[in-house]
């Protein structure tokens, strides 16, 4: 039986959308990923995605960057429709930031000078730049690891570092893919803990996907289940764990919610 423990969320009642898929399709070659989905990401959420392996999570945050366009339907950031709009503008006039399963870092650069090789990039004025790392080195406790190669940090430490490259830019949206895999106990409440933060001190909005029930709808306040192409429900989780329809396409019956 899965019970899962929920941090508290702040709520910043905003029921503005910042990210919107209106009728959305997508399909590769005779494979149906996405069949007609709409769904709204408010302000200020922490907004959760669930599903098996291979049902369009990725997909979906593909679609949000501008890695891949729809077959079909709109995509909205801020109210503006950006379904054509090309990868390296969104990253930039929306500010949506990405943090991926795996890489996402240099392996032969230290920490700090991954930090600084980023920070060139998306920070033009070089005066904030020292000032950006070494608040975020301060943040996520890696002062100790700064000159430490990232191929030789552990899986927590190389998370921590995505997410803080993922953050030189300001992000007011952050996707976090599979941020929960292969981590063990300690590290996910470690990270559950600093996107609760992200929210709560930086007012940034969130979106997880992650294919495990458990760590996901520990800290997050608004989830859907994916299945088959489709959105199958919408809910916070602990209505969510409730629901027929997703008990029956994703968590069984041993699922409990405290």
């Amino acid at each position: 039986m899965a019970i899962i423990k929920k941090f508290r969320i702040t709520s910043f009642k905003n029921i503005n959308s910042i990210v919107e898929f209106e009728n959305v399709s997508l399909a590769y070659g005779n494979r149906l990923i996405l069949d007609n989905i709409s769904f709204k990401i408010n302000e200020g959420q922490i907004f959760g995605m669930l599903g098996p392996n291979g049902v369009g999570k990725s997909t979906i945050f593909n679609l949000i960057t501008g890695l891949i366009n729809p077959n079909k339907g709109k995509i909205k950031i801020t109210g503006e429709d950006v379904t054509k709009t090309p990868i390296y503008l969104r990253t930039k006039k929306f500010r949506v930031g990405y943090v991926p399963q795996y890489g996402g870092y240099f392996n032969d650069l230290s920490l700090q000078d991954n930090l600084k090789a980023i920070s060139e990039i998306v920070i033009e004025n070089k005066n904030f730049r020292s000032e950006k790392i070494n608040y975020l080195i301060s943040r996520f406790q890696l002062d100790n690891l700064k000159d430490i190669k990232a191929k030789f940090l552990s899986g927590g430490q190389k998370k921590k570092l995505v997410i803080a490259l993922s953050l030189l830019s300001d992000p007011k949206v952050l996707l976090l893919d599979e941020c929960f895999a292969a981590l063990d106990v300690l590290t996910i409440k470690m990270l559950q803990e600093i996107i609760v933060n992200l929210q709560q001190e930086n007012h940034i909005t969130i979106c997880i996907c992650d294919h495990q029930a458990r760590d996901l709808l520990a800290c997050v306040d608004t989830a859907m289940i994916l299945n088959n192409g489709i959105i199958v429900a919408k809910d916070s989780p602990s209505n969510l764990v409730k629901n027929t329809s997703a008990k029956s396409a994703y968590f069984g019956d041993s699922f409990k919610f405290n």
